[in-house]
């Protein structure tokens, strides 16, 4: 029957894929690709691998015309620890599963102006590529089958687990402006033993990156006072951080009977990021010559040590149950340091690098899922399932070495105090049941339903309908309607710290609080306690099979959320006498501008996705031919009132300001399209690709002018790579991403921080040039 497109680009036998047994958005347990009742996309190891990015996100981003991962510099965290959108929502409201298990989030909370702004969300950067078998993407919502999160979509990795074979690989590249050099070492081997009862599989990576610079010379014309250099000096570094990065992977597994089996699956990662932080020039301060006669960019430094452990028992018997226990830990831990920088009040002897804190979140889930087929009198058996889940989760803001804080502290990053230090924990339990079933032989259909129960705001129900009809073995009908939640992280309920911020309005630099909702300083302006956002999605597609060779696949949807968890816009309160006077009177000064997390607005986002794959067997091999589409929009449909507390305190203080409802409505592409060719020969495969990313808007705050906002162009990028096999364990690969050195528009003037930023951080497709890589594999 009709089915959606999987492979991107599609492996060489793109039907055998189409017949593949999904574990994602079901627990049938003979459920393929072509019998879905929800748009699934299936990724290929060969997928992920066709452009010559060492980044799990970067290679999906790549992949998948509904996913949005931009390249944000000098966003303090934001810029190593990157967030990915999924069809224009937030990057929290995707779940992310590795083999069908909840993957724990970040520790890092995003607070800069970046898109994602306010998530806290799965670093996917955590997860080596080598390690992956396939990735099934569910664009669909599903809080009623995994809880919280699955608004968007959830994203399931699914891990390498054969007993055999294995790989080496060595990629090597630099972008076309010289600068940027990446080189990773990849590997991966399975074992089997126990004769032949139990399987171990391992996989490897070492990455190194290199910064990219793409700062302008400074335009303005102040020079040498406060972040301002010379006239014509590029002072910045604008860019990719530098990354160091290791990254190991187990999957195991042993059966001790037909009926009872045992797994586990292990992740391990340590990244070291630099970033860059504002230039200070000579007249930032007196003891900046004496220190730094040229002026100085600081550098922050983020150790991101990344965990986790799944293990349980799984089994079944003849009369149709299965059954599932498991246990599943996670754990991140951010801390951070900067360097190349200096504490004023410490004079000329302050060191220049500095502990900040750190951040850290840990996950502890137990699990239980049990599934039964029954024979209800139907064309085939129905699929009963049930569980139970406990989650336990902590997060800790840890405070840095008092030099890093007081009295100004560091430059580009000042540390966590001790009254920024937070030990926060709650714990939740979930029970869930769904039944699906072939009701005819061209008739599905399938119901769920979750109640989940929060220590720190209660509970949720969330449920799920979904059907598929098939009028031939060429075109099908599916649909579904669901409601889902999301619980707001412990991160967005207790976070607090003072950085420094550009503010594009004002053309320079301002000290921004982020203080907790529940806390003094945010009930003052206006904040209330923190609950979950909830959503109601309704979802309609058509599947197509006109030919054999030929798929093509059709979705729209619309998701309403209500009670939207974001990060309230700044507020300006650097000229308010009475906001200063308040923030006094709760011991807080010298900050310029203050926000908080809140549930203050609805919106709606409605988009279609258009996948289309078509395979034409030659004598020479075979071309394959992939299109996807991807419109999507997001609109606010409600703002709550502003609170009478910051109207009391004067004009241009909006709890969510133009600035921030512009980037939820039109800070990222509403369109992208994806076109790729490869051409598959006896010892070649020639692969071109093209991506058109739609135009996006960027908006002033209320203090600046609204004729400074700026809509960015459409860009088209063109990616493009031959790989040759001399024999059937060798490949040689040479290819260009961004083969033609596009760029996005340049950023205005007067929002480019004088020149020195030329390009949006929010560009899609990053800014920075032509990437050319060679990789050698060697597969056994």
């Amino acid at each position: 029957m009709g089915a959606p497109r999987c492979g991107w680009p599609p492996p060489p036998a793109s039907t055998t894929v189409l017949d593949t047994v999904i574990v994602t958005g079901t627990r049938a347990a003979d459920r393929t690709v072509a019998e879905s009742q929800s748009p699934i996309d299936i990724l290929t190891p060969e997928a992920l691998q066709a452009t010559g990015t060492t980044e799990l996100a970067t290679a999906l981003a790549r992949a998948l015309p509904s996913l949005n991962f931009p390249r944000p510099a000098i966003t303090d965290g934001t810029s190593g620890v990157r967030p990915a959108q999924l069809r224009g929502l937030s990057p929290d409201q995707v779940l992310i599963l590795v083999n069908g298990k909840r993957r724990h989030i970040s520790a890092l909370v995003n607070v800069n102006g970046s898109i994602g702004r306010g998530s806290s969300a799965v670093d996917l950067n955590a997860i080596p590529v080598s390690a992956i078998e396939r990735v099934e993407v569910l664009r669909d919502g599903a809080s009623a089958q995994y809880g919280s999160d699955a608004i968007a979509g959830v994203v399931n990795i699914v891990l390498k687990g054969a007993g055999e074979g294995g790989s080496l690989v060595a990629d090597l590249g630099q972008y076309s402006a010289g600068d940027g050099k990446q080189y990773q070492l990849s590997g991966d081997t399975g074992v089997s033993f126990g004769d032949g009862r139990g399987s171990v599989h391992v996989a490897g990576q070492l990455t190194h990156q290199d910064e990219t610079n793409r700062a302008g010379p400074y335009q303005g014309s102040a020079p040498n006072t406060g972040n301002n250099p010379a006239v014509g000096e590029v002072a910045y570094t604008y860019g990719d951080p530098i990354v160091d990065a290791q990254a190991v992977s187990l999957n195991a597994g042993f059966d001790f009977s037909e009926n009872v089996s045992a797994y586990a699956t292990a992740i391990a990662s340590n990244r070291d990021i630099t970033s860059f932080a504002f230039y200070r020039s000579i007249g930032h301060n007196a003891l900046v010559p004496q220190v730094y006669p040229g002026g100085y960019v600081p550098e922050i430094n983020q150790l991101s040590q990344d965990r986790s452990l799944v293990a349980g028992l799984k089994g079944g018997n003849d009369q149709g149950w299965n059954w599932d226990i498991s246990y599943n830990y996670g754990y991140n831990h951010l801390a951070f340091y900067t360097q190349n920088s200096i504490n004023y009040s410490l004079g000329a002897g302050s060191p220049s690098r500095f502990y900040d804190g750190a951040l850290e979140y840990t996950q502890n889930v137990l699990n239980a899922d049990f599934s039964k087929t029954l024979d209800i009198g139907l064309a085939y058996p129905a699929t009963f399932s049930f569980g139970a889940e406990y989650r336990e989760e902590k997060w800790n803001q840890s405070p840095g070495n008092p030099d890093s804080y007081q009295n100004g502290g560091a430059q580009g990053f000042g540390g966590f105090t001790p009254t920024n230090a937070v030990h926060a924990s709650r714990d939740n339990w979930a029970a869930y049941a769904g039944l699906e079933a072939d009701l005819t032989d061209r008739f599905s259909a399938g119901i769920a339903g979750r109640y989940e129960d929060y220590s720190d705001f209660g509970s949720e129900f969330s449920g799920k309908l979904s059907a598929r009809y098939a009028f031939s073995d060429a075109v099908a009908l599916r649909a579904t309607v669901a409601s889902g939640f999301r619980a707001p992280a412990l991160a967005q309920q207790y976070y607090q710290v003072v950085t420094t911020q550009y503010n594009a309005s004002l053309d320079r630099f301002l000290d921004s609080g982020t203080f907790p909702a529940n806390g003094a300083v945010a009930q003052a302006l206006g904040a209330d306690p923190l609950t979950a956002e909830t959503s109601l999605s309704y979802g309609l597609g058509l599947v197509l099979q006109p030919t054999e060779n030929l798929y093509i696949t059709v979705d729209g949807y619309q998701i309403d959320i209500d009670d939207r968890i974001v990060l309230s816009s700044n507020l300006a309160l650097n000229n308010n006498a009475a906001a200063q006077a308040l923030l006094a009177s709760l011991g807080v000064t010298g900050v310029n501008s203050a926000r908080y997390f809140t549930n203050a607005a609805d919106t709606r986002t409605r988009g279609v996705d258009v996948i289309g794959s078509y395979r034409i067997p030659l004598d020479s091999g075979a071309l394959n031919l992939t299109a996807g589409y991807n419109y999507n929009k997001t609109e606010i449909q409600r703002i709550a009132a502003n609170p009478p507390e910051l109207t009391a305190l004067g004009a241009n203080l909006w709890r969510i300001g133009r600035d921030e409802q512009g980037r939820i409505e039109e800070g990222y592409p509403h369109d992208k399209t994806t076109l790729n060719a490869t051409w598959n020969l006896s010892s070649w495969d020639l692969s071109l690709g093209a991506t058109r990313y739609g135009e996006f808007t960027t908006r002033v705050s209320e203090t600046g002018n609204p004729a400074n906002d700026q809509t960015y162009g459409a860009q088209w990028i063109v990616d493009a790579s031959a790989s040759f096999r001399p024999d059937g364990n060798w490949t040689l690969t040479l290819g260009a991403d961004n083969l033609l050195d596009e760029y996005p528009d340049r950023t205005l003037l007067v929002n480019s921080n004088a020149g020195q930023f030329p390009y949006s951080s929010q560009s899609p497709a990053g800014f920075n040039g032509a990437y050319v890589y060679g990789r050698i594999a060697y597969r056994w």
